[in-house]
């Protein structure tokens, strides 16, 4: 009796297990390097040397736009024997640069959220403002 008992626990031990999982594509944006661009004096090449090669460049007529991301994904899983729970959360950094028919910079659209995507169970709270904030602090870069 002891060893089925012993053998069923081994079972259910090495029957469940947890997961985490963890992928990046493509490189951080740094808020401060964006935050030096000055619409009307920067120029598409400039962009460049500072970020890099975009992800997508659009053609708008005779201007463009060029497209950088950066995605941060983080899952959790929860693997019983027959019962089996995960979240994933991703979180990104877009950017979208604009320049006229010079190649000159005319505005500038940007969203930082790669630092912020969580471990969590299905049932949790991952867009609570609390740790949003607390994820920002340890951003450098995001200083207003």
């Amino acid at each position: 009796m002891k060893i089925r008992a012993l053998a069923a626990g081994l079972l259910f031990l090495t029957a469940t297990s947890c997961a985490l999982v963890r992928s990046t594509e493509n490189q951080p944006i740094d808020p401060a390097i964006v935050r030096q661009f000055q619409v009307g004096v920067t120029t598409a090449p400039e962009v460049v040397a500072k970020l890099g090669a975009p992800s997508q460049i659009v053609e708008l007529g005779e201007r463009s736009a060029y497209r950088y991301g950066h995605t941060v994904t983080k899952g959790a899983a929860l693997i019983l024997i027959a019962f089996n729970v995960g979240n994933s959360d991703s979180r990104a950094d877009r950017l979208w640069v604009f320049f006229d028919r010079n190649d000159v910079l005319t505005h500038v659209g940007a969203t930082f959220e790669s630092h912020r995507p969580q471990y969590a169970m299905p049932w949790e709270d991952v867009h609570e403002s609390a740790d949003d904030a607390a994820a920002d602090a340890g951003r450098p870069g995001l200083e207003p």
